[in-house]
């Protein structure tokens, strides 16, 4: 058990990874295919916004699909479905050719997004110890891996068409190799409670820093849980999700853009500054887990988003561009072991909708990443943009103050008056 299980880990490093290099090709080659397809950037960035609509879309069909079929189906279809669906921008010639590779290529990558999360969740439950972060740290991996490859095949004068393509081909390929190691689905087990659920106003248990109890009350193999509405504590993870991938796509979009416009630094420097942001978070998602299973995701989510309040402040409010530098290295830290959190948290609220639950986690965290840019730059419009930075500053602390919401409690325990329904393996009431 213990080397087919690590082999899964190992597998789960994999499916993360391939799809960070994924996408990260396709980033390098967004300038070629807008140019080979004769479009302006303002059409290009209406057809960005038909992938995540793509991605969304395929993130709240797939969720429930994994609880129904097992992750060790779903996420080689999917991988599969992505890598595939790479080509298709490269072959596109026209606007609603791309339109329609924008949309397939979206709906590939939301699908296996959740699959892989999903596994990851199974992963970490058989381990018994936090390790999301490190398979999200891969993902960023992969994007590093990308944009070498994609340097060196544009410096050879590869096509878009051939690069991409060769791309979809190795994509397969990791695909066919790692798919035999993933784990089969497991029995469905009770929901978690939270700790308010439990009793309001208890003393912290070392179960509290647990991500997930080991004590659940299974059922029967041959018995799927009955399928409940999404829990309103899904829905505060997803809006947590939410705020804090927005935080994260401030970066990605803005933080460049911040150097330039604010401290009127050179071309080269500025673009330090989102490698520093990107550095940090691949370093912090590395490290977080360790520090998860001693403290707790609570601490993780409720310290570490403090602390991207307190870089990004320094980032919006600082005069030296070293000094910015710094805060964006200190915001890197903070968010990165946070959004793996929440995503470990829904994924473990409920075995038997774990698909459902990380899709809700991870379809509004992604929406909240692309509304970064929306939001931001009408901001600028009114506020310079190191005082629009104070937005997801704000959304920080709101994290901070909320993060008791990934606290669990005790499962609770099976009626003494219903002895047979424990016994036989039924959901307490």
């Amino acid at each position: 058990m213990e080397k087919s299980l690590r082999a899964a880990r190992i597998a789960t490093f994999g499916f993360f990874t391939l799809n960070g290099f994924v996408m990260g090709m396709w980033v390098v080659h967004i300038p070629t295919v807008e140019h080979r397809a004769g479009i302006s950037h303002a059409v290009l960035g209406w057809l960005l916004l038909l992938l995540g609509g793509g991605a969304f879309a395929g993130m709240q069909l797939v969720g429930p699909l994994t609880d129904r079929l097992g992750a060790r189906k779903v996420v080689p279809a999917s991988a599969a479905l992505c890598s595939a669906a790479l080509i298709l921008p490269g072959l596109a010639t026209e606007a609603w050719t791309l339109a329609l590779a924008m949309l397939v290529f979206g709906f590939g990558n939301g699908c296996l997004d959740v699959s892989m999360n999903t596994h990851a969740v199974q992963v970490e439950r058989r381990y018994e110890r936090p390790i999301m972060s490190a398979f999200h740290a891969f993902f960023s991996v992969g994007g590093v891996l990308a944009a070498l490859v994609g340097a060196r095949t544009l410096s050879w004068d590869w096509s878009a068409a051939l690069t991409l393509t060769s791309i979809s081909v190795f994509g397969l390929a990791v695909t066919v190799l790692f798919t035999p190691a993933l784990l089969r689905p497991e029995p469905a087990h009770a929901p978690e409670t939270t700790a308010d659920e439990a009793g309001a106003g208890r003393e912290p248990s070392p179960a509290d820093r647990q991500p997930f109890p080991a004590d659940r009350q299974p059922f029967p193999a041959d018995q799927k849980p009955p399928r409940a509405k999404t829990p309103s504590r899904i829905w505060a993870l997803a809006v947590l999700a939410f705020m804090l991938m927005l935080c994260e796509g401030v970066a990605n979009d803005w933080s460049v853009l911040g150097l330039r416009e604010v401290l009127d630094a050179p071309a080269a420097t500025a673009a330090l500054a989102y490698g520093a942001f990107s550095t940090a978070m691949t370093i912090g998602r590395l490290l977080t887990d360790r520090v998860a299973a001693r403290f707790g995701p609570v601490a993780i989510v409720r310290y570490g988003t403090a602390l991207g309040a307190l870089g990004l402040t320094v980032v919006a409010l600082s005069p030296w561009i070293p000094l910015a530098l710094a805060g964006w290295t200190v915001f890197g830290i903070g968010l990165s072991g946070s959004v793996p959190q929440l995503f470990s948290a829904a994924g473990h609220a409920d075995q038997g909708n774990a698909g459902a639950n990380v899709s809700r986690v991870a379809g509004l965290g992604y929406l909240g990443m692309l509304a970064g840019p929306a939001i931001i730059g009408p901001m600028t419009h009114f506020i310079p943009l190191n005082l629009a930075f104070f937005l997801p500053v704000v959304f920080c602390v709101i994290a901070a103050s909320a993060a008791r919401i990934l606290r669990t409690g005790p499962v609770a325990a099976a009626p003494a008056a219903e002895p047979a329904q424990a016994a036989a393996g039924g959901r307490p009431a």
